[in-house]
């Protein structure tokens, strides 16, 4: 039996010195290293135009077009595709992997980390003879660091202490600046999209059970608190959703106080809902060849193609080197073919993302179902490579399609390389959600327990203004949805983009404010405006108790025009019994800022969370805020230590 289990291996570096225009010479070096490869292989793909590394490992090659790939190959395999284009310059890796045959017949595929991990493309296969039992290393491969493995796939056993897992990572995050504080004199107005998203939370929690503090950069507090669902009351008369306020003391600093504002999609009956015209889009390029990326990624896709009705239908596309559909969309009730189609998938190539999510929006299009569910599940790491590959490309192409009522679902894969924040910035762009898939746990999450939110849209576009009475309110600061702030004036625009809202789903955001008269570090001193004055003195003689009001605006799943809801928020309303939403939800926030060593944590500390969230733990039917619990005990355990 054949498993991918991906432990890095000899890494070769390609610097090309100099890259000349369409049919002119490329010229380059290759090395591992510091030390030159003589004898490679260095082709134009699809034609004989070939050369070879010198002994000084340099080549020369003409490059035939714009659309050039140059193909790398060592002891006849092919180990890179590389796509030239008309960039001056390419700096490439390239990763081989070793075949080892162990006692009881099981193959395992494991690459071997000895200087960095790099992009795994196209994979080099050696077969060498290895014993199974702890510590029996081959003597070619005595550097093992780590194995993933399952229980059926057979054990490689090695010396990992010495293992740093931050000295292999290349994955990305975009940088993320906490809201600071500001005045309502100055800016009276907060506006931000939803976001029902989750893929940060289960992204952090990787990396904690993998025993390591997450990258700050990964940490976006707005989608862990929305991880969770809350207990808000049913939405009543023809809106889609319930509008739920709440204030009392931030637990983190009890002379602040914390709005929470939440709503509560309405409920469908799935068995009752229109029928759904699902592409899943899948990226089955060498970097998703790991045994947390395409294995896990079928099975995924295997437990939503069981909860799924016999009238919707599915088809696949993928995308590698080329993006090509694999079945055309094809009814539940034959789903012998989906899932056999589904096994067939292997992994290898560069990526071309931008080819695959052409592809997909054209199959949508084409089986469009009106008044349906029609939308893209799009499944990768997030290594695009090849084609229209750049964060800003991607967004481009996603905005130019989401008109046509097809939304967008991202679920992301795999560790290492892993590329949160390119499908951040992809999912923000499309009509959809993000999710990131660590476990088969966390699948059957997205695509059994919650199937309704993750795949129905109840309202789209759905924005947040609050207004904050400067009588009533010093400062104040929104927390978490850096990446969903808007203008003032993009709330009352209805081309203006925001998120969307899935059935049954919940959505949190919490405030942060300073009322007038406590004194704070971070309220801003600045000089008296020369024209404020009248300003100032009509604030002195308002009675008014709002400490807020709140707008929402939405569209209908179908509708362009928006509708306008208001609710106030008064400080008679605080209160020192908060309910277990308030209280769950400040112990999310208060771990998030935390793990960002956010300069506005005040007191914040893991005993406090734990406090917080084992008093408001409620029902939790499926567990999930017993997990957080645990989660944040490892934390509490490895700051101990």
């Amino acid at each position: 039996m054949k498993a991918t289990i991906k432990i890095t291996t000899l890494s070769l570096t390609l610097l090309f010195i100099s890259l000349i225009s369409y049919a002119k010479q490329v010229t380059g070096i290759v090395k591992n290293s510091n030390t030159v490869l003589s004898s490679v292989i260095v082709q134009v793909k699809n034609t004989q135009v070939k050369s070879k590394t010198n002994k000084l490992g340099e080549f020369s090659i003409e490059a035939t077009s714009p659309n050039t790939i140059l193909t790398f190959t060592a002891k006849d395999h092919l180990v890179k595709e590389v796509f030239v284009g008309t960039r001056d310059s390419i700096e490439i890796t390239l990763v081989y992997s070793q075949l080892i045959t162990v006692k009881d017949q099981k193959e395992l595929e494991i690459e071997i980390v000895e200087d960095e991990v790099m992009e795994i493309t196209r994979e080099y296969h050696e077969k060498v003879k290895y014993d199974k039992g702890p510590g029996k290393i081959h003597p070619k491969s005595s550097k093992i660091m780590r194995c993933l493995s399952s229980p059926n796939q057979g054990q490689v056993f090695g010396n990992f202490s010495n293992f740093s897992s931050n000295q292999y990572n290349t994955e990305e995050y975009n940088i993320i600046r906490d809201n600071t504080y500001v005045s309502p004199l100055n800016e009276p107005l907060s506006t931000f999209s939803i976001d029902v998203d989750a893929a940060s939370y289960s992204n952090i929690r990787r990396m904690i059970n993998y025993g390591q503090y997450p990258n700050k950069d990964a940490v976006r507090i707005e989608e862990m608190i929305n991880y969770f669902s809350y207990n808000y009351p049913e939405p009543k008369g023809e809106d889609p959703f319930s509008i739920t306020t709440e204030i009392g003391a931030a637990p983190w600093n009890p002379n602040h106080q914390l709005v929470h504002i939440g709503l509560q999609g309405k409920q469908i009956d799935y068995t009752e809902a229109n029928p759904s015209n699902l592409v899943f889009l899948i990226d089955v390029s060498g970097s998703m060849g790991a045994n947390n990326k395409l294995p896990l990624l079928k099975s995924s896709m295997k437990l939503l193609i069981n909860s799924l009705k016999d009238e919707d239908r599915i088809a696949i596309v993928v995308y590698a080197g080329a993006a090509g559909l694999v079945l055309p969309s094809t009814p539940i009730s034959e789903k012998s073919t989906i899932i056999k189609a589904l096994d067939h998938l292997q992994s290898g190539g560069s990526t071309a993302g931008g080819a695959g999510i052409k592809l997909a929006y054209k199959v949508a299009k084409e089986n469009l179902i009106a008044n349906g569910n029609n939308r893209i599940i799009l499944a990768t790491d997030g290594d695009f490579n090849v084609g229209a590959s750049s964060s800003s490309d991607m967004v481009r192409l996603i905005e130019e399609r989401r008109k046509y009522g097809i939304y967008l679902t991202i679920t992301g894969f795999g560790m290492g390389n892993y590329k949160d924040g390119r499908m951040e910035q992809i999912s923000n762009a499309g009509n959809g959600n993000y999710y990131y898939i660590d476990n088969i746990q966390e699948a059957k999450k997205v695509f059994v327990n919650e199937i309704n939110s993750t795949l129905f849209t109840i309202a789209k576009d759905v924005k947040i203004q609050v207004e904050f009475n400067p009588t009533q309110v010093q400062s104040y600061r929104l927390i978490g949805y850096v990446n969903r702030k808007l203008a003032a004036e993009d709330f009352n625009d209805d081309k203006k983009d925001a998120g969307e809202l899935g059935a049954g789903h919940t959505v949190t955001a919490l405030y942060e404010i300073i009322p007038t008269g406590v004194k704070s570090s971070f309220t801003n001193d600045i000089d008296p405006l020369k024209y404020q004055s009248n300003l100032q003195q009509i604030m002195a003689v308002s009675n008014s108790d709002e400490l807020l009001t709140v707008k929402f605006r939405y569209k209908e799943p179908n509708e362009d025009t928006s509708k306008l809801l208001v609710k106030t928020l008064k400080s008679k309303e605080v209160t020192t019994k908060n309910s277990e939403n308030f209280l769950f939800s400040a112990a999310v926030a208060q771990f998030g800022m935390l793990l960002r060593d956010s300069e506005f944590k005040g007191d914040a500390s893991y005993e406090s969370v734990l406090s917080l969230a084992n008093k408001s733990k409620g029902a939790d039917k499926f567990g999930y805020r017993s997990e957080f619990i645990k989660m944040v005990e490892s934390c509490l355990l490895m700051a101990i230590k």
